[in-house]
């Protein structure tokens, strides 16, 4: 359930609006508003409507539960996922459901990454350590990617990355659309 006078609060300050404001706003006291935002009382539909009208925002938005969006993350947000000698670090959340999706790929020594098929979009890729050889149909040899280096592809041709060294290599590579 949600705290109204904590809403009305918080959008007030949202809004950057003292008391004082959004009482002249509202044609309201600044005594009833602030009995409002500690819950000392309860407005009526209509008067929650005015507020919520002065503070931009409809009644359905009021009430609406507000998440602030997460923009930082650490190891412990991340999913990994090992196989055959490739690890997949998810680093950002259900990226999927963004624009980009970056991953920290570590390859070990003889490893190839998934095949990425065809797509509409485009990929960055920066090598972190270890060389690695990016290979696209057409183009098995693959071009050498080493550490400090960084590639850029449109997502028309499938490829993969491959490790053919003998140490760790270890990619950050992002997608857009996401497609890992």
């Amino acid at each position: 359930m949600i705290d109204i006078g904590q809403r009305i609060k918080q959008l007030r300050i949202k809004n950057d609006l003292t008391l004082e404001e959004l009482a002249s706003r509202t044609e309201l006291t600044k005594g009833f508003l602030s009995q409002l935002e500690r819950n000392l009382t309860s407005p009526s539909i209509q008067t929650l409507d005015d507020i919520a009208e002065a503070l931009g925002v409809d009644m359905s938005r009021f009430f609406a539960e507000e998440h602030e969006e997460k923009i930082v993350f650490t190891p412990e947000d991340a999913f990994d996922d090992e196989q055959d000698g490739v690890i997949t670090h998810w680093i950002v959340p259900n990226a999927q459901k963004n624009d980009m999706e970056p991953i920290l790929l570590e390859l070990s020594s003889g490893t190839k990454s998934k095949r990425v098929e065809p797509h509409q979009g485009q990929e960055f890729g920066y090598v972190l350590s270890g060389k690695i050889y990016l290979c696209r149909d057409g183009h098995k040899k693959g071009v050498v990617v080493r550490k400090g280096d960084t590639f850029y592809i449109k997502g028309d041709i499938a490829h993969y990355l491959e490790n053919r060294s003998k140490q760790l290599a270890e990619v950050l590579w992002i997608s857009t659309p996401p497609e890992f």
